[in-house]
């Protein structure tokens, strides 16, 4: 008699690539709305450490599959495990990961739908753009439960105006899609429909460009916004005269000059 069959399970996390090097990551855990399991937290580690070191990577759009793009950390599998050792290092996996997320050199969109609450709308606001379903909603609601969501309000407050991030943090509510368009933490909204067609018309526009121009940009984009306004002119200065030497830069200018579409070099 035969064994019988197991089911393969689902992974985690999905990944596409299209031709133009777009890489799609669509969290995968729709029946607990995308929360943030520590395999999860470990299988976006994974790849975001692939494509650091991915140079025909241009942009990641960071998805979530079914209802919700994500709910937060996973709170029953915390609950099941009640150590501060285990939480520490929870949360600081969490925190590199976010931290993986600023520092790839190539733009992270995420693509929101349905609800992003606490952990699942800090990755919203540390993704460096967002384009948002009208009927997402948005809410760092630890605080209805006991928890401050102390590392979402890292992203979170430097995304939004200080007074609108503390209001959500310590009210928990949510707030709709043209709430947080408003106020900073989304660049776009579209119908659910539309969603896919208007995050494709921010990848058109960001891949047309030379990588190496929007690598070295995103770098320096954050590094200076933690600097007084005198370091951060010398580290934007030393950035846009290393980036004027660079063959795509050289190209671009002379295109210019010469009224023609540039040539960008592989």
């Amino acid at each position: 008699m035969s064994a019988p069959l197991t089911a393969t399970p689902e992974p985690l996390l999905l990944r596409e690539r299209d031709a133009r090097g777009v890489i799609t990551l669509t969290l995968n855990r729709p029946q607990a709305f995308n929360a943030l399991s520590a395999g999860l937290l470990q299988a976006l580690q994974a790849e975001l450490d692939a494509l650091a070191a991915d140079t025909s990577a241009r942009v990641v759009v960071l998805a979530g599959a079914g209802k919700a793009f994500c709910a937060g950390h996973d709170l029953r599998e915390m609950r099941a495990r009640p150590s501060l050792d285990d939480y520490r290092q929870l949360f600081a996996e969490c925190s590199r990961m976010m931290l993986a997320l600023r520092a790839l050199p190539i733009p992270v969109i995420a693509r929101v739908h349905g609800v992003a609450a606490a952990a699942g709308c800090q990755l919203v606001a540390q993704c460096d753009l967002a384009v948002a379903s009208r009927e997402a909603r948005f809410a760092v609601s630890g605080v209805n439960l006991g928890l401050f969501c102390s590392t979402p309000g890292v992203a979170l407050s430097r995304n939004v105006p200080l007074k609108a991030a503390f209001e959500m943090l310590v009210t928990g509510d949510f707030i709709d899609a043209p709430q947080a368009l408003e106020r900073g933490l989304i660049n776009r909204i579209a119908s659910p429909e539309a969603l896919d067609a208007e995050i494709e018309r921010l990848v058109a526009s960001i891949v047309a460009k030379p990588r190496v121009a929007i690598a070295l940009g995103k770098e320096l984009f954050y590094r200076q916004g933690e600097l007084p306004i005198e370091a951060a002119y010398a580290a934007a200065t030393e950035t846009i005269a290393c980036n004027m030497m660079d063959a795509a830069a050289l190209e671009g200018v002379q295109a210019f000059i010469e009224r023609r579409a540039p040539h960008w070099p592989p």
